[in-house]
């Protein structure tokens, strides 16, 4: 008994009554074909069961049909934040109703990263999006001259002027959500904040501090954490050490103001009562806390498509918006 033979473009243009030509143009997307034959050369595709050959067409059109999602970052922080599973979500939901795949490379070491700089580089990819980027991760920034590359957070390499990304206005975002801290009668307002290597880090504590400066509060209760649960523990801790006296904290990521929650429950203080916590992302983890938080929203799954629209768009050779920043909200919940 023979393996039944998987159609072929010529089975189908047969089945069609058309050319083996009009049938890859259909294939192909070309607008060159009448609404008749688009039609007969679908119902063939459709009763044949034919899928195109993703390698024949690749070498027609110098294509890889692959899209690279790099994220410097180590499997740990990776798959332990879901901000990275809304963007990935928001990404492949675009991306579905294409051709294209998605390549996932995570580079945390100077190996790595190098290693994924150079795949990229090698043709394997028709474009990247990167989420998560660093200060020093300044050549992912240069591959925008030869790969399309759309970033996820604007870069902050001074060179990446000309970079397409998708963000929120994080200062102005931060700024929001520690006024309504201010607005809710909280005084002495600390911040565990992000990284200084990140532009969301940076970003955030600058509206942090900006709004206390304006209702002439001090801005001086700041402790540096990593994005991470573990961090936050570690950052709250040593806050509360040096600021024992603090009516409100200001976290830059839910994950991080989880372990604030754990943390101040764990020295007596009654959250909110005496502490209130405001965090940042509204995602799953604002609900896992231990006491639901109130939280600034970003639209990450949002993100996620738009960034993969905007290279979708760049490789069809449109014109793309460069910047493109997403509305943020304040999200009450028993945290303040």
């Amino acid at each position: 008994m023979t393996a039944r033979s998987a159609p072929t473009l010529e089975m189908v243009a047969e089945r069609a009554g058309v050319s083996r030509a009009t049938v890859s143009r259909v294939v192909n997307g070309s607008p060159r074909v009448t609404e008749e034959t688009l039609a007969a050369v679908n119902a063939a595709i459709a009763e044949l069961n034919y899928t195109p050959n993703r390698a024949a067409r690749s070498l027609a059109n110098r294509r890889s049909m692959a899209i690279a999602l790099v994220i410097p970052e180590d499997t740990t922080r990776f798959f332990g934040d879901p901000y990275f599973a809304a963007i990935v979500h928001g990404i492949s939901r675009v991306l579905d109703d294409t051709d294209y795949v998605l390549n996932l490379h995570l580079a945390s070491s100077g190996a790595q990263f190098d290693k994924t700089v150079g795949y990229l580089l090698g043709g394997n990819v028709d474009g990247a999006l990167v989420v998560s980027h660093h200060t020093d991760d300044h050549l992912l920034a240069e591959l925008g001259s030869s790969i399309p590359v759309v970033f996820g957070g604007r870069p902050l390499d001074t060179q990446a002027t000309d970079s397409y990304y998708v963000d929120v206005d994080n200062a102005i975002a931060a700024a929001d959500g520690t006024r309504y801290l201010i607005e809710h009668g909280r005084r002495r307002i600390g911040t565990v904040a992000g990284p200084a290597d990140m532009p969301a880090g940076i970003d955030r504590l600058a509206g942090w501090r900006a709004a206390l400066t304006d209702a002439g509060l001090e801005s001086t209760a700041v402790v540096r954490g990593d994005f991470t649960l573990a961090g936050g523990v570690r950052a709250t801790r040593e806050l509360l050490d040096a600021h024992p006296d603090l009516d409100a904290i200001f976290v830059a990521s839910d994950l991080m103001a989880m372990g604030t929650v754990t943390v101040l429950r764990e020295r007596g203080l009654a959250v909110p009562d005496q502490v209130a916590v405001m965090g940042f992302d509204d995602s799953p983890a604002a609900l896992a806390s231990e006491i639901p938080l109130t939280t600034v929203r970003q639209p990450s799954v949002e993100q996620g498509e738009r960034m993969a629209r905007i290279l979708l768009g760049l490789l069809d050779g449109e014109t793309m918006p460069q910047r493109h920043i997403m509305p943020t909200e304040v999200v009450v919940r028993e945290s303040a």
